[in-house]
């Protein structure tokens, strides 16, 4: 099979398209024949050997997929020959075909692509452990979403939409923040133009917003965490900008307000059943039109390096996926 291999840690660019052994799936595993794969930012950041998680040379990056199982291993019993499923590994998606385990896969529902199931799990898991475990947000509550137009912003904005939150939308560009609001954001703010903490404030009548999302880190933080409310809860889910704001905590006393990590990942290998769960919402809130997962950049795996262009130059609006199609 094909598959891009990790040699040595450093740019994208670097990664090489070759032919590899296809793996066979032990117990409690399955094999996928993978149709589309998810391209996201941890995985330039593992390439590059700067993230959490540090494989051993050589690897097959990509942590998302959507496929079809083709073999299954001793003692699986959740899933068959022929079952069309969303899966995430810790590596190997960025191939024609992965083992994964039985329990980190879950069924594609009935509306959605390939393309979108592929986009669906790490980006739409995240935003909705976000929202739901760790900010409890609430009908009728402001949410103000940084990068607004990422990947994982508009995942948050349509989730949010379908919890019933108000949703404000913050980005760098006026066309990024069409998008976000074509998405259904409500409001909108140029953080480019605009001061980011007195347009929240302006926007929500001096109370503040309840929730902040906030995958971009940098200079904006420390301005949206003045612009939250009393009771406010803070959502520190990464740092697309590169550095890490160094927050003033007495911020988080005056306001009452809490300062949460959202590590999905880990959350969801140390509570399976919940992280399931979450995921048979999501299908449901899909199956029932509540929103349909945006694909905007559909790359074949031999156009890789267009597909990690786009994100590491912060390019990319809504989801980036590699197709085997």
């Amino acid at each position: 099979m094909r598959a891009l291999v990790c040699k040595e840690f450093g740019p994208t660019e670097n990664l090489v398209l070759e032919e590899v052994d296809a793996p066979a799936p032990g117990k409690g595993e399955i094999l996928l024949d993978i149709k589309a794969t998810g391209v996201n930012f941890p995985d330039v950041l593992t390439v590059q050997g700067k993230y959490q998680f540090k494989p051993e040379l050589p690897f097959i990056p990509g942590a998302e997929l959507a496929g079809v199982v083709t073999a299954v291993g001793e003692g699986v019993t959740s899933r068959k020959v022929g079952d069309r499923v969303i899966a995430t590994t810790q590596i190997g998606a960025f191939a024609e075909q992965c083992v994964v385990n039985e329990h980190s896969s879950f069924e594609m529902g009935n509306s959605m692509s390939f393309e979108q199931a592929a986009g669906f799990a790490i980006t739409y898991g995240t935003s909705y452990y976000a929202l739901k475990q760790q900010a409890n947000i609430q009908p009728g509550e402001t949410l103000l979403v940084l990068g607004a137009a990422g990947g994982v912003g508009i995942a948050t904005i349509q989730i949010a939409k379908a919890m019933g939150a108000t949703v404000i939308a913050a980005a760098s560009t006026e066309e990024k923040l069409d998008f976000a609001c074509q998405a259904g954001a409500d409001l909108r703010i140029n953080y480019s133009t605009e001061s980011l903490k007195d347009r929240v404030k302006e926007l929500t009548g001096g109370k503040g917003v309840d929730v902040v999302y906030d995958p971009v880190g940098g200079e904006f933080s420390e301005q949206a965490f003045r612009a939250i409310a009393w009771d406010g809860r803070f959502l520190v889910i990464g740092f697309a900008s590169g550095p890490i704001s160094a927050m003033p905590l007495n911020l988080a006393l005056l306001k009452g307000a809490s300062l949460v990590g959202v590590f999905w990942g880990a959350w969801a290998a140390r509570a399976p059943m919940e992280s399931r769960q979450n995921f048979v919402e999501l299908i449901e809130m899909i199956d029932s039109g509540k929103f349909s997962p945006l694909v905007t950049e559909v790359y074949a795996l031999d156009d890789y390096k267009a597909a990690f262009a786009s994100i590491s130059e912060r390019r990319a609006r809504g989801k980036v996926i590699l197709s085997n199609a």
